[in-house]
């Protein structure tokens, strides 16, 4: 006998293979033009990397994740839950010395810190961000599949790739799987952009500052990274006829109390930039004194509390005595079953996953195949070592590097990654069948969640390690919107 969620497990994997297998009824040569369709519309609609200054299409691939509603209300959620605990960090963090010995930051960013969290930031905190996880929404066990691996709090990837890959597929994907089964029924989830807009209106109100200019403060000049924030402002013009514009650090200037960008007042802006970013933009003579003011004003999404964007927060929310004081019940089941156990590394004792006392140094390198290293604060995979792949010099050599970096490494329990069969075309426009690892990147907020799909042939899966995208779809009675619009929520 299976419980409720397991039979909703069972009847995901039925969806996702029906899926699958109308996609591998696609008589060959229409394959290798849908895939052509789908690489020439993901170049159409800017689904862009920028590597050194060239500007490159990111992998599409052509069949949908799919998911049921049940497995998506789950997710929303957890997802919500643990942000929530992310956002009382601040308040952790200048209060217990634990925490703060956990979630250490430079001199400059504390200042910041402590300048920029009032008691107005604790009454209206926006945080808009992406949690990595895993999940497996095709098995039995799909619940206990979904482990977090690390948050992502400001400027997170996938605001523009993650919405306009759902569209190419509905718009190209969709109806070669209904040509082939007619009773596959799957519509859009949650667009990111319209999650991130009703945080960046709802927080114009609770600043007092209704029907005010929101701008996107991201670079203009990067030579690397998805290019997304002018896609992004171009797609609130059009789509609901507001004027969000799109600037760098160096152009906005401080008048009084008051931001402009131009002679346009900044009432509210979503930043990329930390206040280290901030700090080597100060370096190169860009006067980053608005950015403080905003922050200061509670103007910023994300908040100060994105200066804790740091993977060893799950230390916080792993160990047991810190989860007992400060988290309820609720939380810390939450906690146990889908955080993974993270620990800063160093010479000391801990808790085991298991809630043993361990030498956490001896642990690790005994344990070296359920385990990950990763750097505490980088991103887009750098310096990642997983313990199954790593031989055990490696492995030990990584934790020296790890116990010898200022920056600080973390060690975490390894969580096993999805692999899906994608079609995908081979140099001479030729199809064929290989695995990908998946990652997902869930973005919460109160009225839904957004799921970024992330595909790589390495297990260190992350667009910037020249991975791909994926779109995820869920299933539903009718499919709605014929443009690769996302139904109304």
């Amino acid at each position: 006998m299976y419980t409720p969620a397991e039979e909703v497990g069972l009847m995901g994997m039925r969806l996702a293979t029906r899926v699958q297998h109308a996609l591998d009824r696609v008589p060959p040569g229409e394959m290798v033009e849908l895939m052509r369709a789908i690489r020439r519309e993901a170049t159409a609609r800017h689904l862009a990397y920028q590597r050194d200054g060239v500007t490159e299409t990111i992998r599409l691939l052509p069949c949908p994740l799919t998911l049921r509603p049940d497995q998506l209300g789950y997710t929303h959620y957890i997802s919500e839950v643990v942000l929530n605990c992310i956002k009382r960090l601040p308040d952790l963090y200048f209060e217990v010395p634990r925490v703060r010995e956990i979630l250490q930051v430079t001199p400059v960013e504390e200042e910041w810190l402590r300048e920029c969290w009032t008691p107005a930031h604790r009454e209206a905190n926006p945080v808009f961000g992406r949690l990595d996880a895993v999940v497996d929404y095709t098995t039995a066990m799909w619940k206990d599949s979904i482990k977090f691996m690390e948050p992502n709090l400001s400027g997170i990837g996938g605001l523009h790739i993650g919405p306009t890959s759902m569209g190419v597929l509905a718009d190209l994907v969709v109806p070669a799987l209904l040509a082939q089964d007619p009773s596959i029924r799957l519509q859009l989830t949650e667009d990111i952009r319209e999650l991130l807009l009703q945080d960046l209106l709802e927080h114009l109100e609770a600043i007092g500052r209704p029907h005010g200019q929101i701008v996107l403060v991201d670079p203009k000049y990067a030579t690397d990274g998805p290019d997304e924030p002018e896609a992004v402002a171009a797609y609130y013009r059009e789509r609901h006829g507001l004027s969000v514009l799109h600037a760098d650090v160096s152009e906005l200037r401080l008048r009084g109390d008051e931001v402009l960008y131009g002679d346009t007042r900044v009432d509210l802006a979503y930043r990329d930039a930390s206040v280290l970013d901030l700090m080597e933009l100060a370096d190169e003579g860009v006067d980053v004194a608005p950015m403080r003011a905003l922050l200061r004003q509670n103007r910023v999404v994300s908040s100060i509390t994105a200066e804790l964007d740091q993977k060893s927060c799950f230390e916080v929310f792993t160990d047991p005595e810190l989860a007992e004081r400060f988290l309820t019940v609720e939380e810390r089941q939450v906690m146990r079953r889908h955080v993974l156990w993270t620990r800063i590394v160093s010479d000391r004792r801990t808790a085991s996953p298991a809630g043993e006392r361990i030498d956490l140094l001896k642990y690790a390198r005994n344990e070296r195949e359920s385990l990950v290293l990763k750097p505490n604060r980088s991103y887009g995979g750098e310096g990642v070592v997983l313990g199954p792949t790593a031989t055990q010099s490696e492995w030990d050599a990584a934790i020296e590097r790890g116990l010898a970096d200022e920056e600080r490494w973390v060690v975490q329990q390894v969580a096993p990654i999805p692999v899906k069969w994608f079609h995908l075309l081979d140099e001479s426009d030729r199809a064929r069948v290989e695995p990908f690892y998946i990652v997902m990147g869930f973005a919460p907020s109160r009225y839904g969640v957004a799921l970024v799909a992330r595909a790589s042939q390495l297990p260190v899966v992350n667009v910037a390690q020249q991975g791909g995208t994926c779109a995820v779809m869920v299933s539903a009675k009718a499919l709605h919107g014929a443009h690769g619009e996302a139904p109304s929520t």
